[in-house]
């Protein structure tokens, strides 16, 4: 097993309903030379569809992905829903989840850790601390930690 970015075909899922958030998160992974696909789910039920390849995504080839990046408060089914039934599943528990999320709520943060969340990490407001959070999060999830194969 190797980081992620020694694999440039594994793909990330980043769940996040917020354009503008997700626009700069792309820019920002550009900038930091991260050449994995980057997959967008905009709400709970269309990340669970893309894992599950259901629905919309039922006659696609769906990439498993490496690691998702996954907002809490999303259209629908919201994120702690998401992360509960991923982490519950057999044939997804493995595939590591960082919350990305503006709630620095105490029971968000435990509930996240109770439902099997492999990190959390606070979504600055402002674009200077938001890259440096998403170096964080590449540094560590992308560069650094040794994910399943």
């Amino acid at each position: 097993m190797q980081p992620l970015l020694t694999h440039p075909h594994k793909p990330l899922l980043v769940v996040e309903d917020n354009d503008r958030d997700f626009i700069f998160l792309q820019k920002i992974l550009t900038k930091l030379s991260v050449s994995n696909p980057v997959y967008r789910c905009t709400d709970g039920d269309e990340a669970l569809d893309f894992l599950y390849a259901q629905g919309d995504y039922n006659t696609k080839t769906v990439p498993r992905p490496a690691v998702i990046l996954l907002d809490l408060h999303l259209p629908g089914i919201d994120g702690k829903e998401v992360l509960k039934k991923v982490k519950q599943d057999e044939g997804l528990k493995t595939i590591p989840i960082v919350v990305f999320t503006t709630s620095s709520d105490p029971e968000d943060i435990d509930h996240c850790y109770e439902y099997g969340a492999n990190g959390y990490m606070l979504k600055p407001m402002d674009l200077a601390n938001l890259k440096k959070t998403i170096r964080v999060f590449v540094d560590n999830w992308l560069e650094v930690s040794m994910l399943p194969s």
